[in-house]
């Protein structure tokens, strides 16, 4: 029940994060900016999840879980209500900012917390449960605030995430186990942190390809002549592959963590390059995005479980590395996706996110120690 509360929480994260992703050209044409400006909504959440997320969990270690994962879904709440009322960008940039906060605690919060609920050989598979509620965010979520903000307007979209947000908290408040702060000073089997470090690294490098062409996905799809009104339920079909990549992936993330992860990066890439030659071709593009967004959904379960299991920190500190690492990428990606947008085109954005993707799977054919997951959890 712990581990399903928690992925029910990541589902209101996710969305929240991802929201802007499928109203940009919406949110651009109401506030009069360019869409590579509206962009960064993105990135500025991104970025203050990156700054904070790991001082943060540092300076709450001591704190009870469940109150301060609690307070998070607040945030969120919070966040998307300042964002729904926003009277300009500056107050939405400052409402996403709000949001990033409470980001920044909430991933490294959860990610300890299942590790704490499942044993360590099962590792994966709780990180894989847990990330079932973000990849329902991107299935569901995003999809529908996409077709709510087309038929109602974008605020809309916040107001009622915002409504969703405060009930998932209240079933999070019922049903999410008591959990106290995490032993302090816990027993390090592996002292070497450079594992950790290549496990950062390609996480970091993994997200900042994927987005900066997913931040730009609405744009892209409907350059390649898709109709607004069609987006939303677009992104729900991706969506959907990706919980079935999720489900497949989830098999292979404890026993094969090092082919999963020269695997993985590879099929997105591939993906991408399909969308790349293909563009502005709507169905082979979209064939192309399907793979991606496919191949994507394991990704975040893959580098949680592998820092977890590197040994290095506890769980909370390996979450809220791999946290500051994945909104690094994020918000760079938004940045990179932003540029190429500007002054390539949007054409060459799934080849620039290709090529970044390529470069997890060398990372892990040049460092394969890193990605077996072979150290002792110490968050248990």
């Amino acid at each position: 029940m712990g581990l399903v509360t928690l992925s029910l929480a990541s589902f209101g994260a996710l969305t929240t994060e991802m929201l802007p992703v499928g109203l940009l050209p919406q949110i651009a044409a109401s506030l009069g900016i360019a869409e590579e400006h509206a962009g960064l909504l993105v990135g500025v959440y991104a970025l203050m999840v990156a700054v904070l997320a790991v001082p943060l969990t540092i300076l709450t270690r001591r704190l009870p879980r469940k109150p301060l994962l609690l307070a998070t879904l607040i945030g969120y709440a919070v966040s998307n209500v300042l964002a729904a009322t926003a009277s300009g960008f500056a107050v939405l940039a400052l409402a996403r900012g709000l949001g990033g906060i409470a980001h920044a605690l909430f991933f490294s919060i959860s990610i300890g917390y299942a590790a704490r609920l499942a044993p360590p050989s099962h590792t994966g598979k709780a990180m894989a449960l847990m990330s079932v509620g973000g990849s329902a965010g991107f299935v569901l979520g995003v999809p529908l605030g996409t077709v709510i903000g087309t038929a109602w307007g974008w605020r809309a979209s916040f107001a009622i995430l915002t409504v969703g947000v405060l009930a998932i908290a209240a079933v999070a408040w019922r049903g999410l186990p008591g959990g106290g702060a995490p032993p302090v000073g816990q027993r390090r089997v592996r002292r070497d942190p450079r594992p950790l470090i290549v496990v950062i690294l390609a996480c970091g490098l993994a997200f900042l390809g994927h987005y900066t062409a997913y931040t730009y996905i609405a744009s892209l799809l409907h350059s390649a002549g898709l109709r607004q009104d069609w987006v939303g339920p677009v992104l729900l079909v991706f969506g959907v592959v990706g919980l079935i990549g999720l489900r497949i992936g989830a098999q292979h993330l404890d026993r094969r963590p090092l082919g999963s992860a020269r695997l993985i990066p590879a099929l997105l890439a591939a993906g991408l390059l399909i969308v790349a030659v293909s563009y502005p071709e709507l169905v082979p593009v979209l064939i192309g995005v399907t793979l991606w967004t496919g191949s994507f959904g394991s990704i975040p379960s893959l580098f949680q479980s592998l820092a977890v299991r590197a040994g290095v920190a506890s769980a909370d500190v390996a979450g809220a590395w791999i946290n500051s690492a994945a909104n690094v990428g994020i918000a760079g990606g938004a940045v990179v996706g932003g540029f190429v947008l500007a002054h390539a085109g949007i054409g060459w954005l799934p080849v620039v996110a290709a090529t970044l993707l390529l470069t997890v799977g060398l990372l892990a054919l040049a460092a394969p120690a890193a990605f077996r997951g072979n150290g002792d959890a110490a968050a248990h």
